[in-house]
């Protein structure tokens, strides 16, 4: 089916793959513990294409992480796909980060919730079976000792994510398990667009904008 880009700026790992039914071929990522998006991720896009040998003309389509997550990596990923896909005119696909996430570790049983760290005590969690079929939608939460009782309460749950910091001393329910250093790449999201776009799952490129789930607020530097 082709080549296809894949491009996840939802949190600070900047992540660009190059993928092939399904395969990654190609990964460059890095999480500096800063959003270095703007200055690493048109950079990593040309290292992918050159390392597999191929002209950004020989693209099949552009995948991009939609969200939710960072307010300016969302912004940043979705305009270079965008902009790859107007001049290429080849298809934008969209994928929900939070997917993304899940797919990062394995499971035989139980429920995966991938938790992305929002303002205070929110995060942003879905939750995913051990297909990596959603069983609920995208919400921002407010972390509490009875968060996700009605799954810890019948099986086991996985936790992944960058917001897993904020619950670990809060839910202590037996049949929770921490996953650590975990964020969306790139490599996860290669498996996912090519199943999207069997199915014609593509996005209108002039309307498309990301998931941001919740309104920007400006943060004062500290500086």
């Amino acid at each position: 089916m082709g080549y296809i880009l894949n491009i996840e700026t939802a949190t600070k790992n900047c992540s660009v793959s190059i993928s092939k039914e399904g395969k990654t071929i190609v990964l460059k990522e890095l999480n500096s513990g800063e959003y270095s998006h703007a200055e690493k991720l048109h950079e990593f896009i040309k290292q992918v294409t050159d390392e597999v040998g191929i002209e950004l003309s020989e693209l099949k389509a552009v995948a991009v992480s939609k969200g939710p997550g960072s307010y300016t990596g969302l912004r940043i990923g979705v305009s270079a796909a965008k902009g790859l896909c107007f001049a290429l005119e080849i298809p934008l696909i969209s994928i929900n980060t939070l997917q993304i996430l899940a797919l990062s570790i394995s499971i035989s049983e139980g429920v995966v919730i991938p938790l992305l760290d929002a303002r205070r005590m929110e995060v942003y969690s879905s939750v995913f079976n051990s297909k990596n079929e959603s069983l609920r939608e995208v919400k921002a939460e407010i972390i509490t000792e009875d968060s996700f009782k009605e799954y810890l309460n019948i099986q086991k749950v996985y936790f992944v994510g960058d917001g897993v910091e904020k619950c670990k001393g809060i839910i202590t329910h037996k049949n929770a398990t921490f996953i650590d250093d975990k964020l969306p790449s790139a490599n996860e999201m290669s498996k996912l667009s090519f199943e999207k776009l069997k199915k014609n799952g593509i996005e209108d490129v002039a309307y498309f904008e990301p998931f941001y789930l919740k309104d920007f607020v400006a943060i004062k530097s500290k500086k």
